[in-house]
């Protein structure tokens, strides 16, 4: 079992949800076990997500990148971000 997911991804407004700014995760599904909603331990270059990965509905997950965020990270759509994503301890 892998201890962490890191992945340089980048920030996209997919087809299936294209009013929305995310990155999706690769391998999601085999790493936490589950296509559900799933809280974890993210950041994102460095700055804490506190959001849930949801689920794409094509079998991975996603993290929502919200306009507040991008600013934070001083990103935009089309830009690559280096993100770290651990299992919670709960």
């Amino acid at each position: 079992m892998t201890d962490k997911l890191v992945f340089t991804g980048e920030i996209v407004n997919p087809e299936w949800m294209p009013s929305w700014s995310v990155i999706e995760v690769p391998g999601s599904k085999d790493y936490f076990g589950t296509g559900k909603s799933v809280k974890a331990d993210t950041t994102v270059d460095g700055v804490v997500v506190t959001s849930a990965l949801m689920p794409t509905g094509q079998g991975d997950h996603f993290i929502s990148v919200s306009a507040a965020l991008r600013k934070k990270l001083k990103k935009d759509v089309g830009d690559s971000v280096d993100v770290v994503i651990g299992r919670l301890n709960a």
